[in-house]
């Protein structure tokens, strides 16, 4: 059985100084990097386009325009992001962690820290893949809820039920149309907005 194919790094460079030790220590640890940015404006369609497994910023300290682009990364393609910072102020951790950084590394790595600090943040985006999944299932779900407490109530109103006999029915006729509650519930709902 055949090795995996190595993990594809994207490196962003976000200040003058060179990046080549960090290049290289990548590149010692097994790494394939698939392409390098100059500037964090360059970031999204870089990632778009190559679509890299994790993204790596190199920088001082990290600039208002990077979180932007990070942030904004997050929003439209989310990826693992790894940052490696001159300044380790609790302040610019914190904004970068709420801009999508999983990993914050003051100081360069050597080779043998890369690993571990590259697999923490591909499963602390993982963890919050999931989290995100369960917190939109779980909105989903009170906006469904929201949707038949109110359709519920048009047809205690107009047809004179109590609450249970108003979702039996709304369950009998989505079953016969072979709809979802929820999505009876919403044309109801509609319905009776459009006539008044």
């Amino acid at each position: 059985m055949s090795a995996p194919p190595p993990l594809r790094l994207l490196l962003v460079n976000d200040h003058a100084k060179t990046i080549a030790s960090l290049r290289q220590a990548l590149a010692r640890a097994g790494y394939a990097i698939i392409a390098e940015v100059d500037s964090a404006a360059a970031l999204l369609q870089a990632v778009e386009r190559l679509r890299p497994d994790v993204v790596i910023v190199d920088t001082e300290s990290p600039s208002r325009d990077t979180l932007e682009q990070l942030a904004l990364l997050g929003e439209i393609a989310p990826h693992p992001v790894v940052m490696f910072a001159d300044q380790g102020d609790l302040p610019t951790i914190e904004a970068a962690v709420h801009a999508g950084v999983a990993a914050y590394v003051v100081d360069q790595a050597d080779a043998t820290r890369l690993a571990p600090i590259i697999d923490l943040a591909r499963a602390r985006f993982a963890e919050d893949a999931r989290l995100r999944q369960r917190l939109a299932a779980a909105e989903q779900q009170l906006a469904e809820r929201k949707l038949i407490e109110r359709a519920k109530g048009i047809l205690m109103d107009k047809r004179r039920l109590s609450e249970n006999d108003a979702y039996q029915a709304l369950r009998r006729q989505a079953m016969r149309e072979g709809l979802r509650i929820a999505d009876l519930a919403r044309q109801l709902i509609q319905a009776a907005e459009l006539l008044g």
